[in-house]
């Protein structure tokens, strides 16, 4: 099994971004979304970033042009039917996902490998909604998709050792390092990164430090390029949330459960940087850290 063209659902950041570096390593690739605008702007966000490269000189114009030239956008799933791959970057929804995966499965051939870019969903259970479990895998790959080097290659009990070896060569062809892990919920990187992250916000609701506080122990005395608290506004304070509830609805560990502080952020529009304001508010520079928030 050799992977020559690709397919992205889902031209949002995630999506955008994985069709970008695979037209970067060669790949004919397809970027497809439910409608022509969103499509559009996932073009317009690799070429802005492409533009980024060139100023830095990581990348010149005529290898701008060739990359977008590997990039057909388009609305119609037909438009996959010839995909050796087809990567799924849409919302985190199970529902949606196999709804889409068993759409396309009418359309794609059968020896196509479908991969889901999940961080924290079950990829067995959208692998049921599909007539090929052999040949159905998680490629998660973390953002932004262009510079992390990082991508957990997810195997369920069904996929074959065929496809596992395509989606590891696959990544490596990108530029990018793979490491291997089984369908169990948020994988080996949220699994270990989200307790983690809700912990520190466990600590500022009990008091232990303020945001700046608890940021710079952990920069300086262990050694992170970014404390707990930029790290939440970083990955979303919404999706922390999300994926956290995820896993404590799989495991029951109280090391999963969302602190009381996160829940009424997210309620409350505090999303982190998307929103402009999270632990951090960043109308101002530097941002400012929002300790009031366990006044």
């Amino acid at each position: 099994m050799k992977v020559r063209t690709v397919g992205v659902v889902g031209a949002g950041l995630m999506g955008s971004g994985i069709a970008q570096v695979s037209a970067q390593a060669g790949y004919p690739t397809v970027l497809l979304d439910v409608a022509s605008d969103l499509v559009e702007k996932g073009l317009k966000r690799i070429g802005g970033f492409l533009d980024g490269s060139i100023q830095k000189g990581k990348t010149t114009a005529d290898e701008k042009v060739s990359i977008l030239s590997r990039i057909r956008g388009a609305t119609d799933l037909q438009e996959l039917a010839a995909c050796d791959l087809v990567v799924e970057a849409i919302i985190e929804s199970l529902p949606a996902k196999r709804d889409l995966f068993g759409r396309i499965d009418r359309i794609c051939r059968p020896e196509a490998v479908f991969a889901s870019n999940t961080s924290s969903l079950c990829i067995t259970e959208m692998m049921t909604a599909t007539s090929r479990p052999a040949r159905f895998l998680g490629l998660h790959f973390f953002n932004p998709v262009p510079l992390m080097k990082l991508v957990e290659v997810i195997r369920t009990v069904a996929t074959d050792d065929e496809a596992e070896r395509a989606g590891l060569e696959f990544v490596k062809t990108l530029g990018k390092v793979p490491i291997r892990t089984p369908d169990r919920t948020g994988f080996i990187v949220n699994r270990l990164l989200v307790p983690y992250m809700l912990d520190a916000v466990r600590a500022l609701e009990g008091g232990l430090g303020t945001i700046e506080d608890i940021d710079a122990g952990m920069k300086l005395g262990c050694g992170y390029p970014m404390g707990p608290f930029t790290l939440l506004d970083f990955v979303g304070i919404d999706t922390t949330y999300y994926i956290a509830n995820i896993m404590f609805e799989e495991f029951r560990e109280a090391r999963f459960a969302s602190p009381p502080l996160l829940k009424r952020m997210v309620l409350a529009g505090m999303h982190g940087r998307k929103t402009g304001k999270g632990f951090y508010d960043y109308s101002q520079e530097p941002p400012l850290p929002q300790n009031r928030l366990t006044a």
